[in-house]
C-alpha cells in the first residue's frame, strides 16, 4: 500500500508492482535494444491487427518492449499540419501526446514533492483560492492529482455541447490555462467526486511553474530531470502565454521516446542506477482512487488503472494514444492514432489481446 492511501470505498484493493532491469539488457538511454519472443509471429499478427481493423480507427505507431528490449515497432499513415504539406510517419515522427502529458506532469509533481517543494495533504497554492473565506481554499494539492477537485469543469469535444476544455485550449483561456481552469467555481465539495479535467492538470502544473519558474525555467527543468537523463532527445513541451507548459495536453516525442518515459515507470523510478522519482510516488500512479462511471476504468494520480490480471495502468491521450505499462509481463505497449470515442472498448480488447500474447511469450 502505498504512503499517500485511497479515498473511495468498494475499489480493486491493488499492490503497486514494478519489473527490475534484466541485467544483461543495456539501458535504452542512446539505442533501444532489439529483441524477439518465442511466439514473434503472433505478436506481429496482434500489430497487424491494430492496422487492419476499420473498428479501431486509424493507428499510426505501435511500440512494444518487453523485457527492456524492442520487440514489435511499425508506422503507418501520414501527419497532417497546418504550414506544410502532410508527411508520412515514421520512427521519427514526432508524435503528440494529448492527455498522455498529463502523465508526464505526474512525474514532475512527484519530484517537486520528494524534495519536499510540494505536500500532497496541503491545500494547493493558488492565488486567489489562499483566501480561507474562499471555499476553493479547501483543495488539496491530492485533490487535484485525484480528478476529485470538486471545479464545475466540463470536459466535452463536442462542438454542440457547453465545453471548458476546448475554451480553455482554443479560445479565451489558451494564453493562461491554468488561470482559466483556477478561476471556475465549486460544484463539489472538495475530494468527494472524481471529475476527469483537464483544466484540474493544468491548475497543476501553474502550481509547478510556481516552484520552478515559469517560461525557459520551466522547460529547462523539465529537460534536467526527465528528458535528458531518459535520452527523450526528440521530446518538447508546448507552453502558454504564462510560461506553464500545458500539461493537459501537448508533449511531442518519438514513439521511442515515450516507450523510454513508461520504462521509467515500469521500473519503479529508477534510469540506469539513479532513482529520478521515489517508488512511494510511482505507487501514487497505481492505486486507483475513482471509478470512471462511463469507461468503467479506473483512476489514480493522472494515470488510468486496468485492474487486470498484469497490473496494468497506463497514460492516455485523445484518440487513443496510450502509454500502457505492464508489470508482471515485464512490458511497455504504446499505440498512437485516431479511434473515435465510442470505439474505445474495441481498442481496449485489441490490448487485451495483444497481453495476452506477451504472457503466452514467458
Amino acid at each position: 500500500m502505498s504512503q499517500y492511501g485511497v479515498i473511495e470505498l468498494d475499489l480493486p484493493s491493488l499492490t503497486p508492482r514494478y519489473a527490475p532491469a534484466p541485467t544483461d539488457v543495456t539501458w535504452p538511454t542512446t539505442t533501444w535494444p532489439r529483441g524477439e519472443l518465442i511466439n514473434q509471429a503472433d505478436l506481429d499478427r496482434a500489430v497487424d491487427e491494430a492496422f487492419g481493423d476499420e473498428t479501431l480507427g486509424v493507428t499510426n505507431a505501435v511500440l512494444v518492449v518487453r523485457g527492456g528490449r524492442v520487440v514489435a515497432e511499425r508506422y503507418g499513415g501520414v501527419q497532417e499540419f497546418f504550414d506544410r504539406p502532410a508527411e508520412l510517419i515514421t520512427a521519427d515522427s514526432p508524435l503528440l501526446s494529448w492527455s498522455m502529458a498529463k502523465s508526464v506532469l505526474h512525474f514532475l509533481v512527484g519530484t517537486l514533492v520528494d524534495a519536499g517543494h510540494l505536500d500532497p495533504d496541503e491545500h494547493a497554492p493558488v492565488g486567489p483560492w489562499c483566501d480561507p473565506l474562499d471555499p476553493r481554499h479547501r483543495i488539496r494539492l491530492r485533490d487535484l492529482l485525484a480528478m476529485r477537485d470538486g471545479l464545475d469543469f466540463h470536459e466535452a469535444y463536442e462542438l454542440d455541447q457547453p465545453s471548458d476544455v476546448l475554451t480553455m485550449l482554443f479560445g479565451e483561456g489558451r494564453h493562461d490555462v491554468a488561470a482559466f481552469a483556477a478561476g471556475r467555481p465549486l460544484a463539489h465539495e472538495p475530494g468527494t467526486v472524481f471529475n476527469y479535467s483537464s483544466g484540474t492538470s493544468n491548475i497543476l502544473s501553474g502550481i509547478v511553474a510556481d516552484v520552478v519558474g515559469h517560461g525557459e525555467a520551466y522547460l529547462t527543468y523539465l529537460r534536467d530531470v526527465l528528458f535528458a537523463p531518459l535520452g527523450m532527445t526528440s521530446a518538447t513541451a508546448t507552453l502558454d502565454d504564462a510560461g506553464v507548459m500545458i500539461a493537459s495536453s501537448y508533449v511531442h516525442a518519438r514513439a521511442q521516446d515515450f516507450a523510454r518515459f513508461g520504462l521509467l515507470y515500469l521500473r519503479g523510478g529508477e534510469w540506469d542506477g539513479r532513482q529520478l522519482v521515489s517508488r512511494a510516488w510511482i505507487d501514487t500512479a497505481q492505486l486507483p482512487l475513482s471509478r470512471d462511471e462511463e469507461s468503467g476504468h479506473y483512476y489514480a494520480w493522472q494515470w488510468w488503472v486496468s485492474a487486470d490480471a498484469y497490473g496494468t495502468y497506463w497514460a492516455s491521450g485523445y484518440e487513443g494514444q496510450m502509454i500502457s505499462v505492464v508489470p508482471a509481463l515485464d512490458a511497455v505497449v504504446l499505440r498512437f492514432g485516431h479511434t473515435p470515442t465510442e470505439n474505445y472498448p474495441a481498442l481496449y480488447q485489441w490490448r487485451a489481446r495483444l497481453l495476452d500474447v506477451l504472457a503466452a511469450s514467458i
